[in-house]
């Protein structure tokens, strides 16, 4: 299953999935003294952060849990797409729909619910096997399988 779709550039720009990636640098600011948002910026991207009126902000932007889970949906509409033009499938597009579950979340559990909608003529064979592709898409298995070590070290 495709390891590499979610993940930044290869080095040395190529498209090649089994090639080492390099370490991706994120940077976040606060984008006015005092405010919730901040910019943040990956590579040559450039977006916003906030939260809402509930933590004293005004919602302008996807707040943390939300990138978390949009990051969900993305790598795994992604991986659809690289996996249906690896095999030759007819995807013509996909639709992503996560709904997440925060109310077990102080007790350990955080619950994320995804419904994947296919679109082009595809046989039963066909979805099936895009499911199991989107199944093990990387950041499905970032959030489940693998020991994620965060350092948080003064600037």
């Amino acid at each position: 299953m495709p390891d590499a779709v979610c993940h930044g550039e290869p080095r040395g720009g190529g498209t090649d999935l089994g090639v080492a990636f390099r370490m991706t640098t994120i940077d976040v600011e606060t984008t006015r003294p005092g405010e919730y948002p901040h910019t943040v910026k990956v590579r040559s991207h450039t977006f916003t952060t906030d939260v809402g009126p509930a933590l004293g902000s005004t919602d302008t932007a996807p707040g943390p849990h939300d990138l978390f889970d949009a990051s969900l949906a993305a790598c795994k509409a992604l991986t659809a797409t690289w996996y249906a033009r690896r095999h030759q499938i007819p995807l013509e597009r996909i639709d992503v729909h996560v709904e997440s579950d925060a109310s077990a979340e102080r007790a350990g559990v955080y619950k994320l619910t995804v419904r994947a909608t296919y679109h082009g003529p595809l046989s039963d064979e066909q979805r099936a096997s895009l499911d199991r592709a989107i199944g093990a898409c990387p950041i499905h298995k970032l959030m489940t399988t693998v020991d994620v070590q965060i350092e948080t070290l003064p600037a």
